[in-house]
């Protein structure tokens, strides 16, 4: 790799550096996980008053239904609870350490390009959290139920250790999904990949998210297509950003070469 960019390509960066560069990048990024859990500490008795709210849109009492079956039941939930909501605290600036990691060996133009799709992940994040929690997350709780209901098995109680784990991990597959857009524009400003190629690899890339989509929702349909059906509007709402960022080159390039003629 190439310190200062590959502009200078005589300036060569010794392994060891690197290998400080690296250590440092995973220091800074325990230390923001860290200090995203020291800010879920005090936050995580609403936190997990919010975890609750699709259990009562189903139609249960999350008092009742969501149960602490050990002694030391307590303990597991709020650590499953800090270290869960701490990763989704940190992960977007976690996002942005590894970057910084990267930037030393890239062009300016390439420098620019990740440092605008730094701030489009961060909201695309927050976005895919939203989405996982009020609109997928409800009807993927009434869906578990119904399921058990239709297979005639009686749900009295779930444990709830276990609930908020499934409710966590399932808005963070939904903030990693929705940075989809981040990767292929920059991938697009840095001209690796172009508005046509998207086009054309669109069948398999829909069979890609169906995929991706069922590995990080629960096994049922319905909450798959959830996640699956906003990737695909992003992806073609990116193809269409890339589309126009591509004619805004040409147009320059071409008023550029009229000049020069």
């Amino acid at each position: 790799m190439i310190w200062g960019g590959r502009d200078n390509p005589e300036q060569v960066k010794p392994f060891v550096e690197h290998l400080q560069d690296l250590r440092s990048t995973i220091l800074w990024s325990l230390g923001f996980l860290v200090a995203g859990m020291t800010v879920a500490i005090p936050l995580a008795p609403s936190i997990l008053r919010l975890t609750k709210a699709p259990i009562a849109a189903a139609g249960r009492d999350p008092d009742t239904f969501l149960r602490v079956l050990r002694v030391t039941g307590g303990l597991s939930i709020a650590l499953r609870v800090i270290l869960w909501s701490g990763i989704l605290f940190s992960l977007p600036l976690i996002v942005l350490v590894v970057g910084r990691f990267v930037l030393p060996g890239l062009k300016p133009k390439e420098k620019r390009a990740l440092a605008q799709a730094s701030g489009f992940a961060v909201l695309l994040f927050v976005a895919g959290v939203c989405m996982g929690y009020f609109t997928t997350l409800p009807v993927a709780v009434r869906m578990m139920l119904r399921i058990n209901t239709w297979l005639g098995l009686e749900t009295e109680f779930v444990e709830l250790a276990d609930y908020v784990s499934f409710v966590l991990r399932l808005l963070l597959s939904f903030g990693l999904a929705f940075e989809l857009p981040v990767v292929l524009i920059a991938l697009g400003n840095l001209g690796i990949v172009h508005s046509r190629q998207l086009r054309d690899k669109r069948p398999h890339v829909i069979v890609g998210l169906l995929v991706v989509a069922m590995i990080l929702t629960p096994p049922d349909p319905l909450t798959q297509l959830l996640m699956a059906g906003p990737l695909v509007l992003l992806y073609e709402m990116c193809i269409w950003l890339i589309w126009f960022r591509e004619r805004a080159r040409n147009r320059e390039s071409t008023t550029a070469g009229d000049r020069h003629g």
